[in-house]
């Protein structure tokens, strides 16, 4: 979830060419997420499941969508969350309850028939379970792509590998990876495409976005410890929900006049246990570790494999397989060339 922005950031729109070459370090908890909301039955809201009754709505978005990540010339590097943050257990605990509560409005929508209850209370209930991320980093290495185990948040080492110079961007849907440090942000990259919007007949073309953090900070007129001090006073994952009556305009006006932390909040009612200096804290030296990033092969016929045991259709992954192997190719000839100085 994280800190909400949207009123205050303005994003670049790129196409995927224009993305060609570069390495980025994708946030994995966030993305599986979306392909589990996101992939679901129309009419019902379940998931895809295989004849065993295994979801497998994650491994289908992660298939074809990192395929044309590839097709498109960009080198994906999951990273995927560990330990969660002490100060986050309160969010865990209140997002479990919200799945709880989704889950009954779910089974009362299907009942009822209503279809739109039906859409947005199954994607509320969405769980991300241990075998599901097993089974996603099994995919992924079968595939030839890198993923990376982080010691806490996912996009917080996304971030550090970013500050290192190992990759060109950090890719989420979340606005925290900013908060983080992160130069430069891609939003979009695995739901871009043509979509029909919810509750109409019309689609529209999402394309993926970037921001660039120091171009952000420039336009706002604030410094990186001051964006930090913004997202608290609207919420972030350790204070969901931020300061009563103040969002993302007021904030920055906030944080402008003020400057510091301590000067903000003398101004606002903090009602959280949590101290807001801790949260700046964490934001500023979130646990992250130094890294490497192995190369992986591509095995065919171990993911032909892996595919028709989770009841994928021969056709679809033939089609995608031939595409992932020309990608492949290619990335080692483009690596090639640029060894050879060509």
């Amino acid at each position: 979830m994280g800190v909400s922005l949207t009123e205050i950031i303005s994003a670049r729109e790129t196409e995927f060419e224009q993305l060609r070459g570069r390495r980025i370090a994708i946030d994995a908890y966030n993305t599986l997420y979306q392909f589990l909301s996101g992939i679901r039955d129309r009419m019902t809201g379940e998931p895809l499941k295989d004849s065993k009754g295994r979801v497998t709505s994650h491994l289908s978005g992660l298939f074809y969508r990192t395929t044309r990540m590839l097709e498109s010339g960009i080198e994906p590097i999951y990273v995927f969350d560990g330990e969660p943050p002490k100060l986050k257990d309160r969010t865990i605990a209140a997002r479990k309850e919200i799945r709880r509560a989704a889950r009954v409005k779910w089974k009362q929508a299907l009942e009822e028939g209503d279809t739109e209850a039906i859409r947005r209370y199954s994607q509320q209930a969405t769980r991300l379970t241990d075998d599901m991320v097993e089974s996603s980093k099994e995919l992924l290495g079968l595939m030839g792509v890198s993923w990376l185990q982080a010691p806490s948040e996912g996009e917080a080492q996304a971030a550090h590998l970013l500050k290192q110079g190992m990759v060109w961007a950090v890719g989420s849907q979340d606005w925290d990876s900013l908060l983080l440090g992160a130069e430069r942000l891609v939003r979009n990259l695995t739901i871009s495409g043509r979509r029909k919007l919810p509750r109409r007949e019309s689609y529209i073309t999402v394309k993926p976005e970037i921001i660039e953090l120091s171009a952000l900070l420039s336009h706002l007129g604030i410094t990186q410890e001051q964006l930090i001090v913004l997202g608290i006073l609207v919420g972030t994952d350790y204070n969901p929900g931020g300061v009563k009556g103040i969002g993302p305009k007021k904030a920055l006006q906030l944080v402008r006049e003020r400057k510091t932390l301590g000067a903000v909040m003398k101004q606002v009612a903090w009602e959280f246990d949590t101290p807001a200096d801790c949260i700046l804290d964490l934001f500023m030296n979130p646990p992250v570790s130094d890294m490497s990033i192995d190369a992986r092969t591509l095995d065919m016929a171990g993911l032909r494999k892996f595919l028709l045991e989770y009841d994928f259709s021969p056709e679809r992954i033939d089609n995608t397989m031939k595409k992932l192997g020309d990608a492949c190719e290619k990335g080692k000839q483009s690596s090639l060339g640029s060894f050879l100085g060509r």
